[in-house]
């Protein structure tokens, strides 16, 4: 009974531990977290093309469901990238226009039936089952997704019309065709809040740097003439707490949805249990991937009553937790509400945020996305492993994203198996010792 009771509400475990000094530092570290999401938050839910204000209600919510029924100390979850690019796929795929009624819903079909799937994950104890997917398979899929992240985005640098739902190569020759008529203001905004942020992450690396290069961005785009030279601003979201919403239970809708959803599910316990065990080896940490399972599907199911689309963990803002000195999850819970209120008093300035200072922003999310050093490690040191990150890296670029998910995953599988059918074995036998005449193996 008591391993029941600590698997439905882990957060027994740790609320004991919070004293004064955990609370001080908690309290600064959620400070440091929220103005980190704040710009990330809007850059995601862009990607993933719904509203501005949807990747900030996912940033509240699905981080404190998360912390209090996850098993992670220092874990922040909320709006990814990878999982962000994947929804856009999966909902546009069905024919919905972003931002539009139909989309912004039928995301949050796929974010509740997702929360379903982890759930039934961790309830039937599958957690160790992520120990079996290589890490690989995220570098190569999130290495794929940061190039269809850059692209999306290179209409909105360059100020130049682009059609929706075309494949990779179709999408970069209308680019190209469309070249001539690209808007120097709207790409000096870019450049200049792209540059701007570059410069404070190298030489300020403690200040908000994508914060900060919005702000920039925009008093630059308005010095520019704003709207008079054609750059286009992101308007004014509401300053409300999230609404309450309604995903679409039809049967006809979930049986279109599922296995769309199923790739969510999959994608998102990958990126949480494996950014979890990362910080967990610097604080020494044990996870329990069960218990992570069962936080982030309760996260995704409980956000999509709450017009939050689906979330996982975050590295960076993970990251940044543990450096800024968190000691339990309430600094997840204190992000979340710093957050709410920094929009409840900042949301009107929205209306000045410039479309082409976000591309500039997401481009160099795009860009912090490809890991690497840890593909060029790859690419050196296992021709096994180099084949799976290859493979999910040009199944992301040219297959529906949800496919690349289950043929990395399958091939990192195959692997695994290959690995442990074939063990490598030495042979021993007795061998006469000349100088004891005794027998030793």
């Amino acid at each position: 009974m008591n391993i029941l009771l600590q698997f439905l509400f882990p957060f027994t475990l740790w609320l004991p531990q919070i004293n004064k000094a955990s609370l001080k530092a908690d309290l600064m570290a959620g400070l440091t977290g929220a103005v980190i999401v704040l710009p990330q938050g809007v850059a995601f839910a862009t990607i993933a093309g719904l509203p501005p204000q949807y990747g900030l209600y996912t940033a509240m919510v699905t981080p404190i469901v998360a912390a209090l029924f996850g098993s992670s100390l220092h874990l922040i979850s909320g709006p990814t990238t990878a999982i962000s690019i994947v929804i856009f796929s999966t909902v546009s795929a069905n024919g919905f226009v972003p931002e539009s009624p139909e989309f912004i819903s039928t995301a949050l079909t796929i974010t509740f039936l997702a929360g379903v799937y982890q759930l039934a994950f961790a309830l039937a104890r599958l957690g160790a089952l992520v120990n079996f997917v290589s890490h690989t398979v995220v570098i190569g899929f999130t290495a794929g997704a940061a190039i269809l992240i850059a692209t999306s985005q290179i209409k909105n640098v360059l100020g130049v019309e682009v059609s929706r739902g075309g494949s990779f190569l179709h999408t970069w020759a209308e680019i190209f065709h469309q070249l001539p008529d690209m808007n120097v203001f709207i790409l000096a905004v870019a450049g200049f809040t792209l540059g701007i942020a570059l410069l404070i992450k190298f030489f300020l690396p403690r200040l908000p740097n994508m914060l900060i290069a919005l702000i920039l961005g925009s008093v630059f785009a308005l010095l520019l003439g704003g709207e008079t030279v054609g750059i286009h601003f992101v308007g004014e979201i509401p300053a409300t707490l999230p609404p309450l919403s309604a995903p679409d239970f039809s049967l006809d809708t979930i049986k279109m949805l599922a296995p769309q959803a199923f790739a969510v599910a999959l994608l998102g316990l990958i990126e949480a249990v494996s950014i979890s065990r990362a910080i967990a080896a610097k604080s020494h940490q044990r996870i329990d991937g069960n218990q992570e399972f069962f936080g982030q599907g309760l996260s995704n199911v409980v956000g999509s009553f709450f017009s939050s689309y689906a979330g996982s963990g975050s590295f960076t803002r993970s990251g940044v937790n543990y450096s800024a000195g968190a000691q339990t999850p309430m600094s997840a819970i204190f992000a979340a509400i710093f957050l709410a209120l920094i929009i409840l008093l900042v949301a009107p300035l929205t209306a000045y945020l410039p479309i082409a200072a976000m591309g500039g922003i997401i481009m160099l999310v795009a860009y912090n996305l490809i890991n690497f050093e840890h593909i060029k490690k790859i690419m050196v040191t296992s021709q096994a492993e180099n084949s799976v990150l290859l493979t999910t890296f040009f199944a992301t670029l040219f297959l529906h994203l949800e496919f690349a998910i289950y043929f990395g995953v399958l091939l990192s599988l195959v692997i695994f198996l290959a690995r442990t059918s074939t063990p490598d074995i030495i042979s021993l036998s007795p061998d006469k010792n000349p100088d004891t005449n005794k027998r030793t193996l």
